[in-house]
């Protein structure tokens, strides 16, 4: 079995310098030094022993992701992205959590984590309530929230890194007004969080400035959140959608699985898409493209969002004094086929 001395002598390099591109530190290495290092390490199939490691620093290369439910494809498409960055960036892998936005649950997994070696954890959750954070945090646990933001009562103790929900919505709204709409509902589960009320915000700013007619269309699940229920509660909203006296020709859904479950819902109704109703969705999945039509969204970018969470807790690992801040990042309308002009008014 190979050992990183040997490593070393086939790269030419000390053995401080493979701990170093071991361990992702690699910020002051010339590229010339990291590629025989890394061709050293493949030739030789080298595998640190991450068990002795850990019992000689208390500490593993994991990092922890806590998400609210992996059924909702969103947050497997940022597990995934969070996951490459880790591992092709700082050589770190991801455990990966359902905490069903329950705090209990998450302080649970926090304490489980490092109680493994696990120093670094990205959550998602976005809830007011940060208690259960203060003293993992104060042990020397680092945390990312994604989708969530800074009290203004207080130093943060997290990093916060999030889309620009806000603009998002408001986004969606001026693509349908663009078209011709002037009544458009918003879709929403009733549970609160961060996101969803930005979302909401944006949506009704972006609706009275532009001089149209926002209806709010808000629906109850088994579960306070509904993580696991969006497609289901899109197609439960449908009839309401048809129902409404405000009789909207356009709807942006809280999320694309919400969204395309309220799809099946109106052509159940007995409507064409988008001829008598246009619909937009917030996220960018991939299974948008193969929605009957192809969903219309506000496209998140993953890659950025994922980079600079896991950039972070790599940063606060390294240097412990730096100070947590606030990251957010703009989404983008991908034009898809589930939007048209709205229908011609009987006569």
């Amino acid at each position: 079995m190979s050992t990183i001395s040997d490593v070393a002598r086939l790269a030419r390099v000390s053995t401080s310098t493979v701990s170093n591109v071991l361990n992702g530190r690699t910020d002051k290495m010339s590229h010339e030094t990291l590629g025989r290092v890394q061709q050293a390490v493949a030739e030789l199939d080298f595998r640190p022993n991450r068990t002795a490691r850990q019992l000689k620093t208390g500490e593993t290369q994991l990092f922890g992701l806590l998400v609210p439910s992996m059924g909702n494809p969103s947050y497997g498409l940022l597990a995934r992205e969070i996951e490459r960055v880790s591992r092709e960036c700082h050589g770190y892998r991801v455990i990966v959590a359902n905490t069903y936005r329950d705090p209990q649950q998450e302080r649970t997994f926090l304490d489980d984590m490092w109680s493994q070696g696990v120093r670094g954890v990205i959550v998602i959750s976005s809830l007011a309530d940060e208690a259960h954070f203060e003293e993992p945090v104060a042990r020397g646990l680092v945390a990312v929230s994604y989708d969530s933001h800074a009290r203004r009562d207080r130093a943060p103790i997290l990093d916060y890194v999030s889309a620009d929900n806000v603009a998002g919505a408001s986004l969606a709204v001026q693509h349908l007004v663009a078209q011709g709409h002037r009544t458009i509902a918003f879709l929403t589960p009733s549970g609160w969080t961060f996101s969803r009320a930005e979302k909401r915000e944006g949506f009704i700013t972006a609706a009275k400035e532009a001089g149209v007619k926002g209806v709010i269309i808000a629906g109850s699940t088994a579960s306070h959140y509904a993580d696991e229920e969006m497609a289901e509660l899109g197609q439960s909203l449908a009839q309401p959608l048809v129902q409404h006296p405000d009789k909207p020709t356009a709807a942006v859904a809280i999320n694309d699985m919400m969204a395309i479950g309220l799809m099946t819902g109106l052509r159940e109704q007995g409507l064409e898409l988008p001829r008598d109703m246009s619909i937009i969705g917030m996220d960018g999945i991939p299974l948008g493209a193969y929605a009957a039509p192809p969903l219309t969204t506000i496209r998140l970018p993953l890659p950025d969002l994922a980079r600079t969470m896991v950039d972070r807790i790599m940063l606060r690992l390294k240097e412990p004094d730096t100070v947590p801040d606030e990251f957010r990042f703009t989404s983008t309308l991908l034009e898809r086929d589930s939007v048209a002009p709205p229908p011609r008014p009987s006569r």
